[in-house]
């Protein structure tokens, strides 16, 4: 597990921050507990990886801007990606994912 600070923002607004965190074919994963879910809202998209499984996705809404699915996570995660299941990762190009 990479140790850092990390932080996601969307529209000027921190929607997820954390000192622990995995990183996963380059993207950023954040525990749970980490993520405002005030701003998120579940969505119908689907989408199926061959060793992580199916991902779940998440639009973000902060102030009165929406990102459709910008957010994901593996709610039922395959074995090899269990130790990220229910951590949710966003979009580079919709969100700022920083590290420091």
């Amino acid at each position: 597990m990479p140790s850092g600070h990390v932080k996601a923002t969307a529209n000027g607004t921190v929607v997820a921050e954390s000192d622990t965190y995995e990183l996963v074919e380059g993207n950023v994963y954040f525990p749970p507990a980490s993520v405002k879910t005030e701003y998120l809202t579940k969505t119908d998209l689907s989408t199926h990886c061959p060793w992580k499984g199916d991902a779940s996705y998440y639009s973000i809404k902060v102030g009165d801007k929406e990102l459709t699915n910008a957010a994901w996570y593996y709610p039922t995660a395959f074995e090899k990606a269990q130790h990220f299941e229910d951590y949710v990762a966003f979009y580079k190009t919709k969100v700022d994912v920083t590290t420091v």
